[in-house]
């Protein structure tokens, strides 16, 4: 075999280089997008709103940002995927969920606030709200990412379902053990209403409440229906009490390495996902609860009466524990629930104003 002559050995040699380059050039307008959701349009809010963030963008950009999604945990748990984003490097982007939040960022560790808001419109609003942005942009200095928007996690509310009893006030918790995210927050807001909490990984819930080491849990009605809560527990009651809730994050390095045009088509097209991921996030949990009274032996939706005598326990239990264990400033947890507050009365007086005449 003839030895290569130079040039051709040289060009060969370069290839290597030339692919490499081709390569940084195309990673540099990629943004890929994490999230732990399956990838189907109709069981989730978040993947229906990425996709159509991603023809958004495309479209905006005119190709020059190519938006891929990773739904289903591929690409690790959301800690993982959000250290990753942090450089920008292989990942542009993700969302993540309240307690995972709160490790990037102390100040979101506020969403696990008890009874929170009364309805979508105000949680929406309020998350929506250039208030909840400038509180939200303390992701850059301290996580080097940028906040986009707030999904709902499972459609926002939560419903407890248990073995033992239809919970309809306050009293019917007193003496169950329920189990509870690994958040002590959670589980602070727990004892306060007369409840033991069993503070266990999601991968054991099942098996905790079929040997009885747990009477019951807690999680959004698509969450119940979706994972068959109703063959290992018998009752299940909308109270709302923990509105879970998903960040959604860029990252800041990236994005400013990004041309004005493009930062815009990425925030304007982000706004408009988040809106839609509302409106099927209230579908869903709408459906989900319909289908739980199907399944269920006993369901209840606890009235605005009932859930205001539980917020009268629980959030002042709640606020000692975020204050005095959790560390945040007191200030700011009275700036953060007056707003929440303000936010709900606006909401409810504009319609009447605007409606009800």
């Amino acid at each position: 075999m003839k030895a290569k002559t130079l040039p051709g050995a040289l060009a060969l040699a370069a290839l290597p280089l030339a692919i490499a380059s081709t390569q940084v050039q195309a990673q540099s307008t990629e943004m890929a997008i994490a999230t732990i959701l399956p990838e189907d349009m109709s069981n989730n809010e978040v993947y229906p709103a990425l996709v159509h963030f991603k023809n958004l963008v495309e479209t905006r950009t005119d190709g020059e940002i190519t938006v891929s999604i990773f739904g289903n945990s591929q690409l690790g748990s959301e800690v993982e995927t959000g250290s990753e984003v942090q450089g920008g490097r292989t990942l542009q982007s993700t969302i993540i969920t309240t307690g995972a939040m709160s490790s990037f960022y102390d100040d979101y560790q506020l969403m696990t606030a008890p009874f929170i808001f009364d309805n979508w419109r105000q949680a929406w609003t309020f998350f929506d709200s250039e208030w909840f942005a400038d509180f939200m942009s303390g992701t850059i200095e301290e996580a080097d990412m940028r906040y986009l928007g707030t999904f709902d996690d499972g459609g926002g509310f939560v419903a407890f379902t248990n073995n033992e009893r239809l919970i309809k006030t306050v009293e019917d918790l007193e003496g169950l053990n329920i189990r509870t995210e690994e958040n002590p927050g959670h589980v602070a807001i727990m004892k306060s209403l007369g409840a033991s909490a069993t503070p266990l990984p999601w991968g054991e819930v099942i098996t905790a409440l079929e040997t009885g080491l747990a009477d019951g849990q807690f999680n959004a009605p698509v969450l119940n229906t979706t994972y068959n809560f109703d063959e290992v527990t018998d009752y299940t009651t909308l109270t709302g009490h923990v509105y879970n809730s998903a960040a959604w994050l860029v990252s800041e390095e990236w994005f400013q390495s990004l041309t004005e045009a493009q930062q815009e088509a990425i925030v304007t097209s982000a706004r408009e996902a988040v809106a839609i991921g509302h409106g099927m996030s209230g579908a869903l949990a709408t459906a989900s609860w319909e289908e739980s009274c199907e399944r269920f032996e006993e369901c209840y939706i606890m009235p605005p009466e009932e859930r205001a005598r539980m917020s009268e326990v629980a959030t002042p239990a709640w606020r000692d524990w975020i204050v005095n264990d959790f560390g945040i400033e007191a200030d700011k947890v009275d700036a953060f629930l007056a707003e929440v507050a303000r936010v709900g009365e606006e909401v409810s007086e504009s319609d009447v104003a605007v409606y009800g005449r």
